[in-house]
């Protein structure tokens, strides 16, 4: 029944990365082809950072976590997607999926192209498509103008920045911008709002795409206080900061945690923690939630 609400969009695209957009991908993959995933690519933390200070590429840690949570589980490739080296050894820390991405990066002509590669391998009919397949980092300005430059120091920031940008400006992805342009729904978060929802956002082309669009956009909150500068931002902040940077209001409505059901104007209120992990959505009630916000809008 609300599998069949969104079974009514033919086109739908999720932003954000890492868990969160992961989480939500793996949620609506009963949408096969109809659902696209744009993501966010400025990680320089880890196995990512490390490869991206090595071979100047794009962050492929969000990208392999979204492909892992979409493909079917167990097999043989999902298992050496997620393997990751122990030891002492120069490979010690590093996820076998990030070297594999990268290896066919470095063989195909576009980054897209190695994605697609491991769509095919991993039999994943969802489309996930990296915000920009140029290297860029996260910036912020503090209030007193210094900028706080990478993705890892942005989290480790004491204050929220006053604003943010990417060094260098690059070029969105076209197939990403093309897809919010055709979208019917867009599903922002949930998942670190200054370095999972913010960046794609940053990216003049895709603003512009997602700005021009006739899809409804709903934005999915996060279930707990995350550890980052944005932590002290109200729900509204975070919204106006998305229309600030997009410079039209384009946020229809909000999906939030609650031990009950129940709506405050344009927020929905549902229970969505899973059984299992308290720091996750419970895909199910993902789907209904989202679904029953759809619904009442149709009406």
């Amino acid at each position: 029944m609300q599998n069949s609400v969104l079974n009514q969009y033919e086109n739908v695209v999720a932003v954000g990365g890492g868990h969160g957009l992961g989480r939500v991908l793996s949620s609506l993959s009963f949408l096969g082809p109809k659902l696209t995933g744009v993501v966010a690519t400025t990680d320089n933390g880890g196995s990512t950072g490390r490869l991206r200070q090595e071979q100047d590429c794009i962050a492929w840690g969000d990208m392999r976590n979204c492909l892992s949570q979409l493909a079917n589980h167990p097999s043989i490739g999902t298992l050496l997607f997620e393997y990751r080296f122990d030891g002492e050894s120069d490979l010690a820390g590093h996820n076998l999926g990030n070297l594999i991405l990268l290896a066919l990066d470095q063989l195909c002509v576009r980054p897209l192209e190695a994605v697609n590669l491991i769509r095919q391998l991993l039999k994943i009919e969802t489309r996930v498509i990296p915000m920009s397949e140029e290297p860029t980092h996260l910036v912020a300005i503090e209030a007193c103008g210094n900028r706080i430059f990478g993705e890892t120091n942005v989290d480790s920031m004491d204050k929220h920045p006053m604003a943010l940008s990417l060094e260098p400006m690059v070029t969105a992805t076209c197939e990403a911008c093309e897809a919010v342009s055709k979208a019917d729904l867009v599903i922002l978060g949930p998942g670190s709002f200054l370095t999972s929802i913010m960046p794609p956002l940053l990216l003049p082309k895709f603003a512009a795409a997602l700005s021009n669009s006739n899809a409804d956009v709903i934005l999915i909150d996060n279930l707990t206080r995350e550890p980052s500068p944005s932590a002290d931002f109200s729900l509204e902040q975070r919204i106006d900061w998305c229309h600030q940077v997009l410079g039209v209001k384009v946020i229809d409505k909000v999906l939030c945690h609650s031990d009950r059901s129940y709506q405050e104007g344009k927020i929905f209120y549902r229970p969505l923690v899973s059984k299992h992990h308290p720091g996750l959505h419970d895909r199910v009630a993902l789907i209904d939630g989202i679904s029953s916000m759809l619904a009442k809008s149709a009406v």
